[in-house]
């Protein structure tokens, strides 16, 4: 968890810069709220280190516009405006103001969207999207990888249960016994442990999986 109190060190220095002085406390808040959600830290940080309108500005709440395994379309609202990041466990997107309607076609397909013109007009009302809730408190939400009840763990996921053995798949050995290695030497192996575990079945998330606390794990250990 040191890494995740870094990153919040960096944005609470970066916010000295940005915020305005009476919504500090309140920008704090938020900070606090999500201080466990490196996908909502993740915006943040990008948010404060390069400000949209170049601008004092803060970030109010977050709004969800659309998800899907474990990739989420996040809307951060300030005090007049809402900016669009697309933002997973790989890294995070600015794609402009949500005012502004306009998505990139191949992520209307990936998100399964209305079309560009039905866009727009649904993004009009912030408030038909949901609040983005901290992963610790959305039962729904894999606190590790962000998978959505019912889909597939990101590959190395220490939720993710074992389909053969029902223990953490990341710590158990069914990998070497289904592959007859000792040592996942290659990123090959990876995918055939991969092909392997589709052709078992994969044990999608489900809110009781959940543990008291996840971390992101160490991936699939690889001896």
């Amino acid at each position: 968890m040191e890494e995740l109190k870094k990153q919040r060190r960096h944005i609470r220095d970066l916010m000295r810069y940005a915020v305005p002085d009476e919504h500090m406390e309140a920008a704090g808040d938020l900070l606090i709220l999500f201080r466990d959600d490196r996908l909502a830290l993740t915006v943040l940080e990008e948010f404060y280190s390069f400000l949209p309108e170049a601008r004092e500005d803060w970030i109010k709440e977050f709004r969800v516009v659309a998800r899907k395994k474990g990739v989420v379309l996040l809307a951060a609202v300030t005090s007049d405006e809402a900016y669009l990041y697309l933002v997973s466990s790989e890294g995070v997107e600015f794609h402009g103001s949500l005012s502004e309607g306009y998505l990139d076609q191949q992520l209307l397909r990936f998100f399964k969207l209305p079309d560009s013109k039905s866009f727009i007009e649904l993004s009009r009302d912030i408030t038909r999207f949901p609040v983005y809730q901290a992963v610790r408190v959305d039962p729904d939400i894999c606190p590790a990888c962000h998978a959505a009840t019912g889909e597939t763990h990101e590959l190395g996921c220490p939720v993710e249960i074992c389909p053969w053995c029902g223990g953490q798949l990341i710590y158990c050995s069914c990998r070497f016994d289904k592959l007859g290695l000792e040592i996942l030497e290659s990123e090959q192996d990876l995918i055939r442990f991969e092909k392997l575990l589709e052709q078992q079945g994969r044990i999608a998330y489900a809110p009781e999986q959940k543990p008291g606390y996840a971390d992101d794990g160490p991936g699939i250990e690889q001896h």
